[in-house]
């Protein structure tokens, strides 16, 4: 599994960088399956918008986006939406009453 990290319109420092690898490696505790993560963070008029991409096998593939003023928290913001899909996706497949 890879993590892949994109900046439009600025830089980020190598802490932040290292801090969303590792916050992004954590999402294969809800699903096994993810094969690649992709996050943007994009700089926007004093705004930072972060985007999270999640492939997972089969062609499913999670996004989940939020806005804020600074890197570190509008990306946990995004990863908690993202961990919020994940883990209404596994409880919708593992539901075996349908």
């Amino acid at each position: 599994m890879q993590v892949a990290i994109s900046v439009r319109h600025g830089s980020i420092s190598d802490d932040v960088q290292e801090y969303i690898i590792r916050k992004s490696e954590k999402l294969l505790t809800y699903f096994e399956r993810v094969t690649a993560i992709n996050v943007t963070v994009e700089f926007v008029d004093d705004r930072v918008r972060v985007e999270v991409l999640v492939d997972a096998e089969h062609k499913h593939n999670f996004v989940a986006h939020d806005d804020g003023d600074t890197t570190i928290p509008t990306f946990d913001g995004a990863l908690a939406r993202m961990e919020h899909q994940i883990r209404k996706y596994k409880e919708k497949v593992q539901d075996h009453r349908r």
